[in-house]
């Protein structure tokens, strides 16, 4: 892919984020945090530390975002997800120090099935409705930087 291509595509998915409702926000967010856990694991069976420890850094990213901005006095179901998040950050934490895919399939598999539900959800609401538990939903400028990979 020639550069002006790669500048396209990326000035495009940049667009894409930057106009997204709150809802697909967080199904971004949710891709964007397995594409990372999938590359690690990857690159962690080919023993290859510095890409598996690049992507395990950024969905920890996405996570922490994901932690900051859930609100557990609006959601009954923040606590828990709160739980799975902190669960999830130390786990990948103890991957990439331990090098151990293992770990990372084990967020993979934890994370997968939110994401899912995730996008369900959002496929159910209005164009202009936050997602159910809007407690949930990540601040736009935060969520924003974590899905880019920037700040």
């Amino acid at each position: 892919m020639n550069y002006s291509m790669a500048a396209k595509r990326a000035e495009y998915a940049r667009n894409a984020v930057m106009s997204a409702s709150p809802a697909r926000l967080l199904t971004m967010l949710y891709d964007r945090l397995l594409l990372d856990l999938t590359r690690a694991e990857t690159a962690q069976q080919q023993a290859d530390w510095a890409v598996a420890s690049e992507n395990l850094i950024h969905a920890q990213a996405i996570i922490t975002e994901l932690l900051g901005t859930l609100k557990t006095d609006v959601w009954d179901g923040a606590e828990n997800l709160q739980a799975i998040y902190t669960y999830s950050f130390s786990t990948l934490v103890s991957a990439n120090v331990g090098r151990n895919a293992k770990l990372t399939r084990e967020c993979i598999d934890l994370l997968e099935p939110l994401r899912v539900a995730w996008h369900d959800a959002a496929a159910q609401l209005p164009a202009a409705q936050p997602a159910p538990g809007a407690g949930a939903v990540p601040a736009a400028a935060g969520a924003r930087g974590a899905i880019l990979g920037v700040g």
